[in-house]
Formats: structure tokens, sequence, C-alpha cells
């Protein structure tokens, strides 16, 4: 595997330099319905599109072209990156991306002590934890280079190892036909190699996703389990809504947390306002067991609960029982009092 060293330290580089694309308090990402077209039935199966090394300076924007093609991605971050942009990574779950581990400083791991692997991985899991409630499962090694220590770190940390079936070359100078052949490569199940912050990947999207569809191939997500591309598990966070009222607007944002077996837990963020109800919809048989930082009420179904500001401030946060449903999340909207 050639030395991508330089390109990810430019990129590291980019991501502590160049945020205004998703800075803070503009992390809301409008998240599509599927990712097939009308006329493609994945009947062929599903590839994981993945994405190394963010976020970045560019991550907006990938998110925004990933969303404009109704696509969904694995990205798998560097930490001290997620450390130093952390609404990036919100951006990449409200946007319904599947985040994985990909070390602290993408060092070559292989040549580092267990110590220092498990000091990479575990910093990097905390920190995407801190920032969406939950820690990856997968991992990808840098540069493609693993070895039985590494291995050993990754199942005490409950990863799973991702590598890739085609490499795109987009870190190599790709153009952007050639990323596009690349993608044209994969098979069911398989995975691409892509990266962050490369503006001929960007530039492929749609050409990607046109090609996937005249294959009748979806992108999906990638199993802890088998390691391989499989259909998504439905678990797409809906869009934010922002619902003008009393003479203002507001936005709620979800931010999916922690799944335990028998429930999860969701955070809500809402921008625009202070003085906001934010009305929350589950799918039955599902209930919502507890909630914190803020009053709310229920209908008369107990299906739609109405949270309003407790002074706790403008987040706040519920546990939904599956009772049988794991597939289904909430529906959340805004208006303002």
């Amino acid at each position: 595997m050639p030395d991508v060293r330089r390109l990810t330290k430019r990129l590291m580089v980019a991501a502590a330099a160049a945020s205004t694309l998703v800075a803070a308090g503009a992390v809301t990402i409008a998240v599509t319905t599927g990712t097939a077209s009308a006329a493609n039935t994945c009947s062929a199966g599903y590839v994981g599109i993945t994405f190394d090394d963010g976020p970045t300076g560019s991550t907006g924007t990938l998110l925004s072209t990933l969303r404009n093609n109704g696509i969904r991605a694995t990205l798998f971050n560097i930490g001290q990156n997620v450390q130093g942009n952390p609404s990036a990574v919100q951006a990449e779950v409200a946007a319904g991306m599947w985040i994985g581990n990909h070390s602290w400083t993408h060092p070559h791991l292989i040549q580092e002590s267990q110590a220092q692997i498990q000091s990479e991985l575990s910093q990097t899991q905390n920190a995407i934890r801190s920032v969406t409630g939950t820690a990856p499962r997968l991992f990808r090694p840098p540069f493609g280079e693993t070895n039985g220590t590494l291995k050993s770190v990754e199942s005490s940390l409950g990863l799973t190892e991702i590598i890739w079936d085609v490499d795109s070359q987009d870190w190599n100078g790709a153009s952007t036909s050639a990323i596009v052949a690349a993608n044209a490569r994969l098979t069911n199940g398989q995975i691409i190699l892509m990266h962050d912050g490369i503006q001929n990947t960007l530039n492929a999207i749609p050409q990607i996703v046109a090609g996937l569809n005249s294959r009748n191939l979806c992108a999906g997500m990638i199993s802890p389990t088998t390691g391989r591309a499989v259909a998504p598990d439905g678990a797409q966070p809906p869009p934010p809504t922002t619902a003008p009222g009393g003479g203002g607007s507001c936005t709620a944002t979800m931010v999916p947390g922690t799944v335990f077996g028998d429930r999860y837990n969701t955070t809500v963020n809402v921008t625009g306002s202070n003085t906001w109800i934010v009305t929350v919809t589950i799918t039955p048989p599902q209930k919502i067991s507890s909630t914190w930082n803020a009053s709310v009420s229920w209908d008369s179904t107990g299906n739609i609960m109405t949270a309003r500001p407790n002074g706790s401030g403008n987040s706040f946060g519920f546990t939904t029982m599956f009772n049988g449903n794991s597939s289904a999340r909430p529906r959340v909207s805004c208006r303002t009092s």
C-alpha cells in the first residue's frame, strides 16, 4: 500500500484551519429518505461507500453532495480532527452517515507498541462518543496496515477491522473519471476507499450514484458482524424541521445516542429561538420511558410528546424503549411560542 502520510497530514491541517463550512451552530443537514433511486430496486445488493481522514474543511460540502445525490456513506474519522471540529461530526450524524474510528493521529500502527495502539484507538473512541453519544463499532487502520497486536486491541474495544476491496486512488491524484471507474468495479458486499477533502472525489459522486443505480446496486451500511456491506438498518435520522410561529422560527436537530439491547437515547438540539416547542412523534409499539432537560406533555395516544424549555438550555433528551421495534426512529418538528 503506497504511503499516503503526506496527504493525510495535509487534510489534518485543513481540518484544523478550514472548518467554516461546518462551524458550530451550522450543523443542520437535511437527510434523504433512502439510498436508491425510484428505478433502483437494490436487487444486485449493497456496497460500502467510505471516506477516510475527516472531518476536514470540506466535510460540509461532502455531506451536501451525498445528501443531494441520495446516498449514505461510512466516514472513518481521525480522532484529533474530531476533537478540533466536533460540529462537523454532529453534522455527519445528522446527515445519516455511519461513523468509524481511523486512529487518533493516523500513524503507522504496526510500528507502534501495544500501549501506543491502545491510546490511538481508545482516544478516538472516546472523542467520537463524547460528540455523538455512541462509540464506533468499525475501525479502519491507517494505510490499511494491520497485525496481530493491532487486531487484539481492536477486539478489546469491540471494533471490527474494515479494509477495502477497491482503492479509488483518489489520494494518489486519480482523476474524477478514474474514481468513477473504480466505483464501477464494486460488487455486492464490497467496500471502496475514498477520502474526505479531495475535489475530484466530490466531483465523482453524482456519476458514482448514477452508476450504482444503473446496476441496481445501493449504498449500504458496513456490518460490524461480517465486515461486509449490507442493507441499511433503517435507523436513519429524519431531516430537521424548521417551522415558523410566534414571530420567529426554530430548528430541531436530532442526534442519535447510545443504543442498548432494549432501548436507545436521543438528544434534540434546538436553534433559532429560546421559546421553542418541539413535537416528538414515535412509532408504536415504541414508548418514551424517560426525558431530561425539558418540560414535556403527551397527547391521548402517548405517541406524541411536546417538549418546552425548562431552564436547562436548548438541548434535551429522551430514552425510547424498542418494545419489539428496533428500526423506527422518532420524528421531530419545531415551532416557537
